[in-house]
């Protein structure tokens, strides 16, 4: 088993997206896909679902993904052990779910070109880190905050369906609709109380968790969601974002860091790499 396939693996377990892993790892993505396909025929599992949106790892995937990242942590430590070149400097960044892979490995790009040895570990929200990506009202008391990203929440609808001809959605077109239910999701539940206050109900085709699960099964027409204004969803080839009347759903995603770090060179640096992410 090579290190370099583990590697491989763990971006894109934690990148969900084949294309975000090649970028991050500066490598094609024939060459990624190949050491997956690798490592599936060595262990004989899967380790991936391909859908339209990414990747969705299994449950072999969630046992394997520990094993890998201590690997890697481990080659980490043996080669500053014996290297005489400068320093690593270490950074854990939490990350929660559903960021989007394109913008995301771009942000992991531009911090590995702004600060030199970057040693980058990416991690839960909830675990301890030197900074996180999350929304602004998780953080902590004792946190900055610095916005990043501004999602606007609109109905992905399947391109074939009559409904997607609509410029702006009502919320009496949603009674009945087909519906892929994801949660945990502020902006769904906002969507929700104004429903019920109009005594509105759609019907439940799917329970997920992630936009990244959301996203294909609206290609595929199983229904429609409430999904965020993503560069690529927008650019879907089998899907509508249309806004809705009188309603606005917005999440603010952004850095939060300690009150009193940002003038530590690590922060400084994290800092200059989102305000020039900013949108």
């Amino acid at each position: 088993m090579k290190l370099r396939s583990l590697k491989y693996f763990q971006s894109v377990y934690e990148l969900g997206s084949i294309t975000a892993a090649a970028k991050a790892c500066f490598v094609s993505q024939p060459s990624i896909t190949a050491a997956i396909s690798q490592l599936e025929q060595l262990l004989n599992i899967e380790l991936f679902i391909r859908h339209a949106g990414g990747v969705r790892p299994t449950s072999a995937a969630d046992k394997l993904y520990p094993l890998a990242r201590s690997m890697s942590d481990n080659e980490q430590s043996i080669l500053h052990l014996f290297s005489d070149g400068p320093a690593p400097i270490p950074l854990k960044l939490g990350l929660m779910r559903s960021l989007g892979a394109e913008r995301m490995s771009s942000l992991l790009n531009d911090l590995s070109k702004r600060i030199d040895n970057l040693e980058l570990t990416l991690v839960d929200p909830d675990e301890a880190c030197d900074a996180r990506v999350v929304l602004s009202q998780s953080v902590n008391s004792g946190e900055e905050f610095l916005p990043i990203w501004q999602d606007r929440y609109q109905l992905a609808i399947p391109k074939s369906w009559s409904l997607a001809t609509k410029p702006v959605i009502t919320l009496s077109d949603l009674d009945g609709i087909a519906f892929i239910n994801r949660t945990p999701c502020d902006a769904l539940e906002k969507l929700k109380q104004a429903m019920a206050a109009k005594g509105v109900q759609f019907q439940n085709r799917a329970n997920i968790r992630t936009v990244e699960y959301a996203w294909p099964l609206v290609n595929a027409g199983v229904g429609v969601a409430l999904l965020p204004d993503w560069e690529e969803i927008r650019h879907s080839d089998g899907l509508v974002l249309r806004p809705f009347e009188g309603i606005e759903l917005i999440k603010k995603i952004g850095l939060a860091y300690t009150s009193g770090r940002q003038s530590e060179s690590l922060i400084t640096a994290i800092i200059s790499v989102c305000k020039a992410c900013a949108t």
